[in-house]
């Protein structure tokens, strides 16, 4: 593979790092990540005061002048909800605040004696979007959350931006979520595939080449914390408010686009024992690992002794 460079920086609660294939335009690259990025968190942040998304939080059922990015990635997450039936759902806000997710994952308190709380999810019909006015309105006690989406949108605006202004192929990653534009090095880019992203290289997982589209890894392992004794992941089964049962503790999913990579990651840890035969039918590359490590693999994702990935 070509020479690349990288850069890392804190963003979005998470580490972003940003990979050129051009060695000598990653600056370039780095704050047009760095502009992107920003631009979500000011639009769709759950935990920001002065984010657009807390205005319409709050709103009351009063529908809400936003901006055209809060809208698009409005617009995102209905139609991850429309394409997974409601199991990748953007108004599980409540629910995850009733579990004690009601601040930024840093700041969440590991333990609590409390017994965790369940809340209802009212379902992404509920949410009202008039693009041409730029109005949003959804019903009051219905809180939104991007979290789902938003980051997968970014990396997939943000590789975009960052090629176009470095002139060169991009990889671009947010918190593990990864999008891909631009020329890639001779061979593709190679991406270790892991519970966490911050593993490193020496990880158990597999490593594998992506030549193109997004790349997103959903997981029961990493934000966890602990309530009345009760261990509890931040991905919420719709259908009863908690978290969904661990029938996977990962799942990877390679796709045209970072937000139709994690749509489907984050379906398929819903969807549980249901999962890889939807993954498949819908021929998408998968890594399904299960809590006692064995593996599945399903839609093309490559056995680990081969060079590349969908």
């Amino acid at each position: 593979m070509d020479r690349v460079a990288r850069a890392s920086f804190l963003a979005l609660g998470s580490e972003a790092v940003v990979l050129v294939a051009d060695p000598g335009r990653l600056q370039a690259a780095c704050l047009a990540v760095a502009t992107e990025v920003q631009a979500i968190d000011r639009a769709c942040s759950r935990f920001r005061e002065d984010s657009e998304l807390t205005m319409v939080n709050r709103a009351r059922g009063r529908p809400v002048e936003v901006g055209e990015l809060l809208l698009e990635a409005l617009q995102v997450a209905v139609r991850a909800a429309r394409q997974t039936d409601g199991d990748v759902d953007p108004t599980v806000g409540r629910a995850l605040e009733a579990l004690g997710y009601d601040r930024d994952f840093a700041a969440v308190l590991p333990t609590g004696e409390r017994p965790p709380r369940f809340a209802a999810v009212p379902g992404w019909r509920r949410i009202h979007l008039d693009r041409a006015g730029g109005r949003v309105r959804i019903p009051a006690g219905v809180r939104l959350d991007l979290g789902a989406t938003a980051k997968a949108l970014a990396a997939d605006r943000a590789a975009a931006r960052a090629s176009q202004a470095a002139g060169c192929g991009v990889l671009v990653s947010l918190g593990g979520d990864l999008a891909l534009a631009g020329q890639p090095p001779a061979g593709g880019w190679a991406v270790r595939v892991s519970d966490w992203h911050g593993d490193g290289l020496q990880a158990e997982g597999q490593t594998i080449r992506l030549h193109g589209g997004g790349l997103a890894t959903s997981s029961t392992t990493v934000r966890r914390w602990t309530r009345g004794g009760e261990r509890l992941h931040h991905l919420v089964d719709p259908t009863t408010g908690g978290p969904a049962r661990v029938v996977w503790r990962t799942v990877s999913v390679a796709a045209g686009t970072c937000v139709d990579a994690n749509t489907a990651a984050t379906a398929a840890i819903v969807r549980g024992q249901r999962a890889p035969g939807w993954l498949d039918a819908a021929g998408l590359p998968a890594r399904l690992v299960r809590p006692d490590g064995s593996v599945v693999r399903v839609g093309g994702w490559p056995e680990p002794d081969e060079a590349r990935a969908a």
